[in-house]
């Protein structure tokens, strides 16, 4: 008999081992940089190394209008001690940007000043994005359900509190939500849309919202917990289409339905972009960097999708080392992410470990792909390995919030629980 509870715990565990598995290796675009770089590809937990052949984080922008957040008294510094690998509307940028790399065709710094993204974490640390998953789990852990409000004050909170975050890596969609929110947008519509940053479409915007949908008792009420979190941070078509492929593939898998029959009937609802791999890979480098591409033809990158959905059994029968970047990108986004993680996930015949490790030395946005694969991985496993676990560098804290969030889902009261009259927020 399938034990709801565990399969949740295994999901949240899968979420957080892929993620700092994965975090030495994001952003290797060429996965023979990986190979030379952690001796033939990562195998167990690492720390980032320095510098990172193909990293672009330095010169990235940050520009919220400080006067106007002084005066409605909002907190604007979200980079803090990671302010100098910025560029941001309160001091000059001291690293230039003197070199193009030939991966992604970004302007990069001089070699020995490509900072890694997650420069200064360690061996089993988790990234940013993982640690703003655990400020849901302890928000409603702490009311025994979930109010988004009070998420939004913790978000917050964690994001401009100095020596809170050792993640250097602001992703653009934290940027331009503090920008807006110092512009003075109501906190619960400072999301930025995919249609003006089309950066905002990235796997990143799935995570907290597939693991709130497990606070549901069914995949229709998950569907609609999971897109009303979705927009508080990421206001994105394809994250939303990405959401409704895979929540309810995640609640099947909690329920102990078969891996290999959920995921495969999961992939009949995909559509795989038009232009994937190589191609696109090609259309970055030809225009010197994805920022200078016009901004209809990028809009068309995600939105014009094959007609027919994608053939996985085809995929697997052409193996990895032509569908890993190849056929399909490692880039950010959902509709590249989503048919890779359906590969990796079928590739490796469901085994967890080796399903995350693929990910991860398939190098380009693996932590964030990492992180939702991980959740499905997880839930599909009746044991996730105890070593990975305990090598996670919180496990003790972690152990704790991933348990109380599960008995919390378990219950049925989560959805409920949590409730606070917005009026508490009127001020804010």
């Amino acid at each position: 008999m399938v034990n709801r509870k565990t399969r949740i715990e295994n999901a949240l565990w899968g979420l957080f081992i892929a993620d700092s598995l994965a975090m030495p290796a994001h952003w290797y675009y060429s996965r023979e940089n990986i190979a030379r770089d952690f001796n033939g590809g990562v195998k167990t937990y690492e720390a980032p190394l320095h510098p990172h052949p193909e990293a672009f984080m330095v010169g990235m922008s940050y520009l919220p209008d400080i006067e106007k957040a002084n005066m409605l008294g909002r907190p604007y510094d979200i980079l803090h001690e990671h302010s100098r690998f910025y560029k941001t509307s309160w001091a000059e940028l001291e690293i230039k940007r003197t070199e193009r790399e030939g991966e992604h065709g970004n302007a990069v710094a001089a070699e020995d000043e490509r900072y890694h993204y997650h420069h200064g974490l360690g061996q089993g640390d988790n990234t940013l994005n993982a640690h703003l998953a655990r400020v849901l789990l302890r928000s409603i852990n702490k009311r025994g359900g979930y109010e988004a409000g009070a998420f939004l004050d913790e978000f917050i909170e964690h994001m401009t509190t100095p020596g809170v975050n050792k993640d250097p890596y602001a992703e653009v969609f934290l940027r331009r939500w503090f920008e807006n929110y110092c512009a003075g947008d109501p906190v619960h519509a400072c999301a930025q849309m995919q249609r003006d940053n089309w950066s905002i479409g990235s796997h990143g915007g799935m995570i907290r919202p597939m693991i709130l949908s497990l606070l549901s008792q069914n995949a229709y009420q998950g569907i609609g917990m999971a897109l009303e979190h979705q927009v508080l941070t990421h206001r994105s078509e394809t994250i939303a289409s990405g959401l409704a492929v895979c929540v309810p593939l995640l609640f099947e898998l909690v329920n102990g339905v078969d891996a290999k029959l959920a995921f495969q009937a999961s992939a009949r609802q995909v559509h795989m972009a038009a232009i994937q791999g190589e191609d696109l890979f090609a259309q970055y480098r030809d225009h010197k960097g994805p920022g200078n591409i016009p901004d209809d033809k990028m809009w068309a990158y995600h939105m014009d999708l094959a007609g027919e959905p994608m053939n996985l059994s085809k995929l697997v029968k052409m193996g990895e080392q032509n569908v890993l970047r190849k056929e399909i990108g490692t880039v950010c986004y959902i509709e590249q992410g989503l048919p890779m993680m359906f590969f990796i996930a079928e590739h490796e015949d469901y085994n967890f470990e080796r399903a995350v490790l693929l990910n991860v030395n398939a190098g380009g946005d693996n932590v964030n792909r990492g992180m939702p694969l991980g959740l499905m991985m997880g839930a599909a496993s009746e044991k996730v390995p105890d070593r990975l676990k305990r090598g996670l560098s919180d496990y003790e804290t972690l152990s704790s919030e991933i348990s109380n969030f599960a008995e919390i889902a378990v219950s049925g009261q989560g959805v409920t629980t949590g409730f606070e009259a917005p009026s508490r927020r009127a001020k804010t």
